[in-house]
């Protein structure tokens, strides 16, 4: 399964490594363009400032080493005959037609109908949503994925991360309950 992977869910940083230990764990294939990953640099930029850039882009060159056949290329004429509410989405489309990807994974869902991307053959997933079915398929990789995650926000930031609470904190609360019940 070929997934293209929004700029929203590769930054933040707990919700991209738990989506990716999935990836890493053989659950799926992951996609994403340049302008993609840019989007994420500039994210972090407007956020954390100078130095959050410069870790963003110190990520993204590992993301880029570990999974170089991720990226999709542009493709202008596929973006011309697109359409979303958010023109400047577009690329984003694109990138997961270009990719043949089964699913778009987005927290975006305003600027993204489930309409128009069933048009194009796609569904559009959020992070939990996704993860959550990626869970009832392969519960012991995804738990497995999460665990890792945890375990490193713990050793980083020397408190006790429990896993709903982390997850939830991601944006990834159905997938913490559920886990936190084993």
């Amino acid at each position: 399964m070929r997934v293209l992977i929004d700029a929203n869910i590769l930054y933040p940083t707990v919700m991209r490594q738990v989506v990716l230990g999935a990836a890493e764990a053989g659950l799926f294939t992951p996609l994403w363009s340049a302008r993609i990953l840019e989007e994420w640099a500039r994210a972090a930029a407007a956020r954390l400032g100078p130095a959050g850039e410069a870790q963003a882009r110190g990520e993204i060159a590992l993301l880029c080493r570990d999974w170089p056949a991720a990226e999709v290329p542009a493709d202008a004429a596929l973006e011309a005959r697109l359409r979303l509410p958010d023109p400047a989405d577009v690329h984003v489309l694109a990138a997961a037609i270009t990719g043949q990807a089964g699913i778009l994974l987005t927290e975006n869902a305003r600027d993204f109908p489930r309409a128009a991307l069933a048009a194009e053959g796609l569904e559009r997933l959020s992070a939990d949503e996704f993860l959550m079915r990626l869970h009832r398929a392969h519960p012991i990789a995804v738990a497995g994925a999460a665990e890792n995650v945890r375990t490193e926000a713990e050793r980083l930031s020397g408190e006790a991360w429990p896993i709903r609470k982390l997850m939830r904190k991601a944006r990834l609360p159905r997938l913490g309950k559920t886990l936190e019940r084993g």
